[in-house]
């Protein structure tokens, strides 16, 4: 008996890109307008389900950060966000400066006169039971709530409610992103975009990969300076969890991995099982990198406006709404549509594109996530562990104060 053979998300979607781009010359546009059509429908789906993610993703991971706080989890939380916030804009910083002139080889983008996209057979309104930020507010207070009050059925609510949202991501969201991306690339391909858009995403790939390189070592450098150790060691020694990463795409599953190698850099047991779980699902550098980038590109190839002030707000945004992705197939990504459509005003084409050019380099990203929790966990144990020495050596010579 032979084998069925069973795609990943990535081949799948290498392949609906081939084929949008190889079919858009060749079909008719009658079968063009059913594969749009679905996209219309599917995208007013996507809207519609993007708030319920937020609600169903965030509210839980809030309530669970929120137990137990003290100053081990404030220190481990505000130096992830701080992290993934500076990796965003680094990321930004570097796109304005390079970005442009690779652009630019392309021809001007911006003036080119688009031909209307083909009109689907028909359309669904399907409104959204909340905007993005009244999601996000919502999951916060409800999420607090549930941490700092005894609460169980509420908590256990939501917690079912995240086991709908994570079911329905995974059976009836992932597996039409192929489909869904198949008719955006033909579509794009009979408007003469598809070509010059994948010529320039090509040369701003391998910026986001030289960027990944350089995030992972400032953050060796600088946990490496606190605790006085050489960083390029430091960082060899998590190469084990950045591999693993790079093969299972998921930070849930490199933990093991990330653990074993963080105490190997001796970080205290106790340290490093708390925080390498943690930032599995609160550090977000090298997602956010990558959104970034890829968002920035289409703000100019749109001409969409892209002050620093508009991304500052934008990757302050996806810092927070990404804390549930991990876990979660495509999570960071889906989690990202609202900020991307909320603040920065990206239409259903423009989200597509996103989705297929983060899943083309997911692995990559969750690999600089994972690798990076090892340099936090070693400044956390640098932080709080001096304390003790301090108090054991007070004590031992019967000083006071």
């Amino acid at each position: 008996m032979m084998k069925k053979i069973k795609l990943g998300l990535l081949p799948r979607v290498i392949i609906a890109i081939a084929l949008g781009i190889a079919l858009g010359n060749v079909l008719s546009l009658p079968v063009v307008r059913v594969f749009v059509t679905f996209n219309a429908v599917f995208s007013q789906f996507l809207n519609f389900v993007i708030p319920l993610i937020i609600i169903g993703l965030v509210t839980p991971a809030i309530a669970d950060i929120g137990k137990g706080a003290g100053k081990l989890l404030l220190a481990t939380v505000a130096i992830a966000y701080a992290d993934t916030v500076l990796t965003g804009v680094l990321s930004y910083g570097v796109g304005t400066s390079l970005f442009p002139s690779m652009i630019s080889s392309v021809s001007d983008f911006s003036s080119v006169v688009k031909p209307e996209g083909t009109a689907p057979y028909f359309e669904i309104t399907i409104p959204p039971m909340a905007d993005v930020m009244s999601a996000l507010v919502f999951s916060f207070l409800m999420g607090l709530c549930i941490a700092y009050s005894n609460t169980p059925t509420l908590k256990n609510a939501f917690m079912e409610l995240k086991e709908v949202i994570t079911k329905t991501i995974a059976v009836a969201v992932v597996p039409l992103l192929p489909l869904f991306i198949f008719g955006i690339f033909l579509d794009m391909t009979m408007k003469g975009d598809a070509m010059r858009i994948m010529t320039v995403f090509a040369k701003i790939i391998v910026v986001i990969f030289a960027l990944h390189i350089f995030v992972l070592l400032y953050q060796y450098v600088i946990a490496g300076a606190i605790v006085r150790r050489n960083p390029i060691r430091l960082l060899i020694n998590m190469l084990p969890a950045y591999f693993t990463a790079l093969g299972t795409s998921s930070s849930a599953a490199t933990i093991p991995v990330s653990l074993r190698q963080t105490l190997k850099n001796g970080v205290r047991n106790d340290i490093a099982s708390f925080v390498v779980p943690l930032c599995a699902t609160i550090h977000m550098s090298g997602s956010t990198l990558k959104i970034t980038a890829c968002a920035l590109t289409l703000c100019m190839l749109e001409g969409i406006p892209h002050s620093l002030p508009v991304f500052i707000h934008f990757i302050m945004m996806l810092g927070i709404v990404m804390v549930a992705a991990p876990g979660v197939p495509g999570g960071s990504i889906m989690a990202a549509l609202g900020p991307l459509a909320s603040i920065l005003g990206f239409n259903t084409e423009q989200q597509a594109l996103m989705i297929a050019l983060y899943i083309a380099m997911d692995s990559f990203g969750t690999a600089c996530n994972v690798t990076g929790d090892g340099a936090i966990a070693l400044v956390i144990d640098k932080i709080f562990k001096p304390q003790k020495k301090v108090a054991a050596t007070t004590a031992d010579n019967g000083q006071t104060e």
